[in-house]
């Protein structure tokens, strides 16, 4: 996978533009001086904790004796729930966390930046071609760029596009990750079968 194929596939697994509507909810009690500042600490809190993993997850994948095809099976179901939770958001089931005080790592960094689905795409891509970590590495720092910049513009955005904007936003970039998240299972389930020797 060339680097813009990879950059695209975690830019579109962090999801910001679904990301946005979330953020501002938990940054509203918030004085909005500081939305910013706060954004940008967040940001990058979750690439420290994405380079973490990709530091360390093929060990931790070795370590637990987890085969490629089953973390390919796994990623693939997880973003498959997260996609749906995009599609179809309910009261008790969205992507939306109340929040008390300033948000601190929790939820802004984690979940929504740096969720289990990227860190399971991420785990997947360098436990499969480690000798390609550059192309990795130069992937997400691609992808989180764009993130900042999206999340840092996130009031802006929702002045643009409204809330019936971002809301068709948010659905786009889910129907997007079923896709993906379609693909990642039927590999992972593909690769298992051929273990099998079927």
């Amino acid at each position: 996978m060339p680097l813009q194929n990879a950059a695209l596939l975690f830019f579109f697994v962090i999801s910001p533009l679904g990301v946005v509507p979330a953020m501002l909810a938990a940054l509203k009690d918030v004085d909005p001086v500081r939305h910013k500042r706060i954004i940008v600490r967040e940001c990058l809190i979750a690439l420290g904790i994405l380079l973490t993993f990709m530091a360390f997850g093929r060990g931790l994948l070795r370590m637990l004796s987890i085969s490629i095809p089953a973390m390919t099976a796994a990623g693939g179901v997880m973003l498959m729930l997260i996609a749906l939770r995009l599609i179809f958001p309910t009261e008790d089931k969205n992507m939306r966390v109340t929040v008390e005080h300033e948000p601190f790592v929790v939820p802004i960094a984690i979940p929504y930046i740096a969720g289990p689905s990227i860190l399971a795409t991420e785990l997947l891509l360098v436990a499969q071609e480690p000798d390609r970590w550059p192309v990795w590495l130069g992937a997400i720092l691609i992808a989180w760029t764009a993130t900042l910049a999206i999340l840092y513009l996130g009031a802006d955005l929702r002045r643009l596009l409204g809330d019936r904007g971002l809301m068709a936003m948010e659905r786009l970039m889910g129907m997007i990750l079923v896709l993906i998240a379609t693909q990642m299972l039927l590999n992972g389930v593909v690769a298992t079968l051929k273990d099998a020797g079927f």
